[in-house]
């Protein structure tokens, strides 16, 4: 039988297989004289502190490398296929699909539906498990692979099958109870539709999950997603601000239930929930080390205490500074006056425009300005940063006094890249803006050294 061959794309710096004289293009046949089929085989033969690794060379000649190192120590072996095999497509058709509501043209990519179980394992994809074979099944247990993400949206058999237009999407579910008996760590999500598995069928769904705490360590409760492209599909409402207010008032009386009988509040609402009902978050401690971050889970809460946590530790810097300047009958230079806007969506204009005047309080030298971008691509009624188009941006910010820098999350662009969803890169909407962009990491840290220039991340002019 012919062995599956794994075709090597780079080497990490400094890792063994640098050491070892192993190359991009060679070819990955075996380890300890085991073919592997995918990623899970590739982590779990690794995982020793003795190997035999068999590799073809680029032109064509066998090598079998003998290695002692640390057991969990990564080769350094970067694959040309990050799976190691064909990605796995989703074979539902869920009511609430965001990709079903993309318009034509955009790039092939943005239309792919994952439901790959080895894709939750390595980046945190979440999974139906309507895909996952029963082989599948055994090896995450087997390999112990975790944790595994799992979008459930509703614990009722026959309410699943109907939102996922899949038959086996109600038998799927008894999948759940396998990986907890066999120790391995989950995390769940559920895409609320309004009159479909809210209220009553929204209860049930948190008290079966909750009954396998520990190993189903988190649930967050997001609201659908509704673009302007939905001629055609399932008719869906958006949630209203008394909507949300009943989401939350149900999801905080089960996070009392299962921190008074786990420790822990397990269930959570995504941000949106608590913009649109305009009620405060929880404190930190209700996030339960912020697992959910991202499915938007706590996220804007985040920020704002991470970017009050560097203004207060500046403010003390500048009063020791002050202290200093006194005693030595000197006083700081005038430092010119910068101009800095951000552009953002319509869920995150509010914070970053409190942000932005609590900083220009302690800085003065900087004004700040705010742009709140509509989404005229996708719809008004998508408010997240993250599906903003370049030439939404452009058009909002075309005629504006931009000042010296143009901030933008990272959430924006596609991983890795600098494309907007609607591929216009950074450096054309740059030029179009006639302004350096940076972009800016989604945590508070990030942005406050970007407002003082002092970020590392690379501009645009």
């Amino acid at each position: 039988m012919e062995v599956k061959e794994h075709r090597i794309d780079g080497i990490e710096p400094g890792s063994i297989a640098e050491e070892l004289g192993i190359e991009p293009g060679d070819f990955l046949l075996g380890i300890n004289r085991h073919e592997l089929h995918d990623v899970f085989d590739y982590h779990f033969l690794i995982n020793d502190d003795r190997l035999t690794v068999q590799i073809k060379k680029a032109d064509g000649e066998d090598w079998e490398y003998e290695i002692e190192k640390d057991y969990y120590e990564d080769l350094g072996i970067i694959f040309e296929n990050g799976l190691m095999d064909d990605y796995r497509s989703c074979t539902n058709k869920c009511i609430f699909c965001f990709i079903d509501q993309m318009p034509p043209g955009m790039r092939d990519t943005l239309y792919f539906k994952d439901d790959d179980s080895r894709l939750s394992f390595l980046q945190g994809n979440y999974i139906t498990l309507t895909n996952l074979s029963d082989a599948d099944l055994d090896r995450i247990i087997r390999y112990k692979l975790a944790p595994i993400n799992i979008s459930v949206h509703t614990t009722n058999p026959e309410l699943r099958v109907r939102m996922l237009h899949n038959r086996f999407a109600g038998d799927a579910l008894k999948k759940i109870p396998l990986l907890a008996e066999a120790g391995i760590e989950m995390n769940s999500q559920i895409v609320l539709c309004k009159g479909i598995n809210d209220g009553e069928e929204l209860e049930r769904t948190i008290r079966d999950l909750s009954e396998h705490i520990p190993h189903m360590q988190s649930l967050s409760v997001v609201p659908v997603g509704l673009t302007r492209f939905r001629k055609g599909l399932h008719p869906l409402e958006p949630f209203q601000k008394e909507d949300a207010k009943k989401v939350l008032d149900l999801i905080h009386k089960w996070q009392k239930i299962c921190y008074d009988r786990y420790g822990i509040h397990f269930v959570h609402a995504s941000d949106e929930f608590y913009l649109l009902a305009e009620e405060d978050f929880p404190s930190e401690d209700h996030y339960d080390g912020y697992g959910q971050l991202e499915n938007g889970v706590g996220m804007i809460p985040l920020l704002e205490a991470e970017f009050m946590e560097c203004l207060q530790e500046e403010k003390e810097t500048q009063k020791e500074t002050r202290k200093g300047f006194l005693s030595a009958f000197r006083k700081p230079k005038p430092q010119k006056r910068q101009c800095v806007s951000i552009a953002t969506g319509r869920l995150a204009a509010p914070l970053m425009r409190k942000l932005s005047l609590a900083f220009m309080c302690l800085h003065p030298e900087i004004r700040i300005q705010v742009f709140e971008v509509t989404n005229h691509f996708f719809g008004e009624q998508i408010t997240v940063s993250g599906l903003l188009t370049g030439k939404d941006i452009r058009d909002t910010l075309l005629d504006e006094e931009l000042g010296d820098r143009l901030l933008l999350p990272c959430n924006m662009l596609r991983s890795g890249e600098q494309v907007f969803l609607d591929d216009m890169t950074v450096d054309t909407l740059s030029k179009e803006l006639n302004v350096p962009i940076t972009i800016t990491a989604s945590d508070g840290q990030s942005l406050y050294d970007a407002l003082l220039n002092r970020t590392e991340v690379e501009y645009y002019e």
